[in-house]
């Protein structure tokens, strides 16, 4: 990792450390030195704060929006409609390339036997394609999502890329997002009321049932807890890391 770029991240953790989200989103995408930024989003049960807050400081910003062609359709026509009503100028739409996906997922099945191959092939690696034209992404990671998370900062040098995650809601809990949206009277993800706290891919997600972990939907029944779109040197990671969210 190139030394300027972890002092410079140290240095943005330094100065706002204590400063909340807002300020940090508006430093960062204010700032010409850290470079092209676009927010990676979801478009699921929380991203509406994020995307919410970009509106309103910088509407213009990229936002790129991953179709893993496996989607909840109530996904896709929340996607459509919360970016016509936040008036979002530039949202990007990621799929995988035919090729790819007619060479390792023909029939569509790939997810059955091979989840982590199929975050691959639909998710990570455009993901990757897109980024690779910025110099940092902002990503609605929350220390309160556990695991290494529980360590997260608003900046973060991304090992082998030379690329900034910057993690505005970092320290925010489940009750700062309720109480944001229903201050900004924002429309939630159709599926949040019918039990589903998470969202991903329609085969790999089911409803959370009382007193189960938010996540517990999540390619239940496998040891599979993240779809792996962080990267370190580079490759595709399994899991959070250290320095590590849809």
């Amino acid at each position: 990792m190139p030394l300027d770029l972890t002092h410079k991240v140290a240095g943005l953790n330094d100065r706002y450390r204590h400063h909340g989200a807002t300020a940090v989103l508006e430093r960062a995408l204010g700032d010409t030195e850290i470079g092209k930024i676009a927010l990676v989003s979801s478009f699921g049960a929380e991203s509406v704060v994020l995307l919410h807050l970009v509106s309103v400081i910088d509407r213009k910003t990229p936002v790129l929006f991953i179709d893993t062609e496996m989607l909840f359709a109530e996904t896709l026509v929340y996607q459509q409609e919360l970016a016509e009503r936040l008036r979002l100028e530039d949202v990007w739409i990621i799929r995988p390339t035919r090729e790819a996906v007619f060479r390792d997922d023909n029939e569509g099945l790939l997810h059955l036997h091979d989840p982590d191959a199929c975050c691959t092939l639909r998710k990570t690696v455009p993901l990757q394609q897109a980024l690779s034209g910025f110099d940092a992404w902002i990503t609605g990671r929350k220390r309160y999502q556990g695991g290494k998370r529980e360590a997260l900062q608003f900046f973060e040098a991304e090992d082998g890329t030379g690329r900034i995650k910057i993690n505005p809601l970092a320290h925010w809990g489940t009750e700062d997002v309720k109480d944001y949206i229903a201050e900004n009277r924002l429309p939630r993800h159709p599926l949040v009321s019918k039990g589903y706290p998470s969202i991903g891919c329609a085969p790999c997600t089911t409803r959370v049932n009382d007193g189960e972990d938010p996540r517990a939907g999540r390619w239940r029944g496998s040891d599979k807890t993240e779809c792996g779109i962080h990267f370190v040197d580079g490759k595709i990671v399994r899991g959070p890391v250290t320095t590590d969210a849809a």
